[in-house]
């Protein structure tokens, strides 16, 4: 697995546990990154996960925007939390990260929801973020 893929990981777990806990992004990535301190093997992956929630929790008001115009029919509120994470990012990726193309954005959005979400998450994942894509 890349790093990047790992970063992705551990900014998925960073955005899921925030949510999931009704907790400040700001404060779980803080958390993190104490943890992060102790592990120097891992730091590859830690700054792009860190850069990921940074990117998320800086345009976060967008980013919902862009997901809630997109997915008409489901209101954020009434997606699982990985998913609503998993858009985020992928969001995040796709707008504000020239360095990731389109298709490994959504490509590794759509990984991780059919590993952590629902059976029927990264049809959904690839849709929203695919329409996001067509439009920007």
């Amino acid at each position: 697995m890349s790093a990047r893929s790992k970063a992705r990981k551990r900014a998925l777990d960073i955005l899921f546990q925030a949510d999931v806990r009704g907790e400040e992004v700001a404060a779980m990535l803080a958390a993190e990154a104490k943890r992060a301190a102790n592990e120097p093997a891992r730091e590859g992956s830690w700054l792009y996960a860190r850069e990921i929630v940074d990117g998320v929790i800086d345009n976060r008001d967008e980013i919902d925007e862009q997901i809630t115009t997109v997915s008409k029919d489901w209101p954020l509120v009434r997606m699982p939390a990985v998913d609503r994470a998993l858009l985020r990012m992928g969001v995040w990726e796709l707008l504000y990260n020239d360095d990731v193309p389109a298709a490994v954005a959504i490509d590794e959005a759509v990984e991780l929801a059919k590993e952590f979400s629902t059976d029927g998450s990264g049809t959904f994942v690839h849709g929203v973020l695919a329409g996001i894509a067509r439009v920007s």
